[in-house]
């Protein structure tokens, strides 16, 4: 282990974020780095626990005590090549992970667990800089071709070790830019998108292809695919939005989350967007509908747009501030989580329900909000009932719904393949990831329902050993 005793020495540390009056002007990453050495007294306060609580919580199952031990040593190679050999990306992971295995470290128990996430950026920064990270070109071709569709972290993950176990690889995308939610639905302020091009840089030494601007199921279909691959995987993400079908929903003004940020993220790569198109926030009182971080991401991004006022609501009771007595350590706490966007300036209110959207020549003006309460039912489940008297209404030019992500979008590839779905509308797969048509396989939300980053990379992992199977036993 590293330090016996540095998890007693030393306290968490962390590198902190830019000042809110700086940051709110860019689209720069807001997150700061510690210096070498507090790195290093950081990652000696792991205590290699006997049982790895952090290593069970992680989605793709990082041998986080080893790595820490490692930097400690001033070994940072090694700490990345332990690193890699679970993920394949700790770049991205390492910036916008909400760190499950932070939440189930030991020392958690007393809000004190190690800087995991931070630790884990620091050394594949460290690696790429040193040129530790360097192609790494098969040596042997088997012959066989896999298509991927999507780039998001899922399809990269599959891209990556296909690739590496000698298949030729060629990843469809439908954006102009590989990435999928990291390029465009993750804001710049929490993920530089030079982080995303310097790991695809590498993948096409490595002999990965890439298209993009190519929807699959329209402008390629999935039949001409599976006529020249040999085997393809699906990896499209869960993108079809849940829409909240009340009074006013086709008001101008009333948008997606995800569209929202997406344009956001195009015009910060350079794309011109017409004045009649263009979503912004400027001068206006926004209205962000769910708590969750693509809603949080709302918020910082309004904020970047100079909005005249920020509130984000919630349906949901207010969380706790600390866990609850049914919810014990190691297991994630639900409470409650402020982010870097919510200090820039937001008024956060919880169990409101929206009732109707009020405009004015087809112009949004003001949303109507009752208060609600939660019970539970007969059958034990938790039931919503509106408390009388309580509707109200505010003023809102811009609302952005926010409210998760129900199924991957059926249109496409999807209904063109006829693949079987299930009860929640993802792509049915098997054990080993294939969906119900020989030979296409399906990976990440697509399969899943949306869930992490983490989540996404770490199935992608497992149905690329299942697509090497099925290439090798043909």
């Amino acid at each position: 282990m590293a330090d016996p005793k540095g998890f007693i020495k030393y306290g968490r540390k962390e590198g902190g974020y830019r000042p809110v009056a700086e940051r709110v002007d860019d689209y720069g990453e807001v997150e700061q780095t510690l210096n070498l050495a507090d790195r290093t007294l950081q990652a000696s306060r792991c205590m290699d626990c006997g049982i790895p609580f952090c290593h069970w919580a992680c989605p793709v199952g990082s041998k986080i005590p080893e790595w820490q031990d490692a930097v400690y040593k001033g070994e940072w190679k090694l700490a990345s090549d332990i690193l890699h050999s679970t993920n394949s990306f700790p770049e991205f992971t390492g910036r916008i992970c909400p760190n499950p295995c932070e939440k189930s470290c030991v020392l958690a128990i007393h809000d004190e667990a190690v800087t995991i996430r931070e630790n884990e950026c620091s050394i594949v920064e460290r690696a790429f800089s040193e040129g530790y990270i360097e192609p790494r070109v098969p040596a042997q071709r088997t012959g066989k071709k896999v298509a991927v569709v999507g780039s998001g972290p899922a399809g990269l993950s599959v891209a990556d070790l296909l690739n590496q176990a000698g298949h030729t690889v060629t990843v469809f995308e439908k954006d102009d830019a590989v990435g999928g939610l990291l390029r465009y639905g993750i804001p710049d302020f929490k993920l530089n998108k030079k982080v995303i091009d310097r790991r695809i840089a590498i993948f096409e030494q490595e002999g990965i292809v890439f298209k993009t601007n190519v929807a699959v199921g329209a402008d390629l279909k999935g039949e001409a695919l599976m006529n020249e691959f040999d085997a393809v995987v699906l990896t499209i993400g869960a993108m079809k939005p849940r829409n909240l079908p009340v009074e006013g929903r086709d008001l101008d003004g009333v948008h997606f989350a995800m569209d929202f940020l997406t344009q956001q993220n195009k015009v910060n790569r350079g794309e011109v967007v017409s004045n009649d198109d263009r979503l912004l926030a400027t001068g206006k009182n926004v209205l962000v509908i769910g708590g969750g971080d693509t809603g949080s991401d709302c918020v910082g991004t309004s904020n970047r747009q100079k909005a005249k006022s920020v509130t984000q609501i919630e349906i949901l009771p207010k969380p706790p501030e600390k866990r609850g007595a049914g919810n014990p350590w190691p297991y994630w706490p639900n409470v409650l989580k402020t982010s870097t966007s919510h200090s820039e300036g937001c008024e956060r209110r919880w169990s409101l329900n929206t009732k109707r959207f009020i405009g004015e020549n087809g112009k949004l003006k003001q949303v109507e909000l009752v208060e609600v309460d939660w019970s539970k039912g007969e059958n034990g489940q938790w039931q919503m009932s509106e408390k009388p008297e309580t509707a109200f209404v505010m003023d809102a030019e811009l609302v952005l719904l926010s409210m998760g992500f129900v199924s991957p979008v059926h249109e496409g590839v999807v209904s063109e393949l006829s693949l079987e779905l299930d009860a929640r509308g993802n792509i049915k797969v098997d054990g080993s990831y294939q969906t119900s048509k020989a030979g296409v396989f399906a990976a990440g939300d697509a399969a899943n329902g949306a869930s992490l980053v983490v989540t996404a990379i770490a199935k992608g992992r497992e149905a690329a050993k299942s697509v090497h199977q099925f290439l090798t036993t043909e």
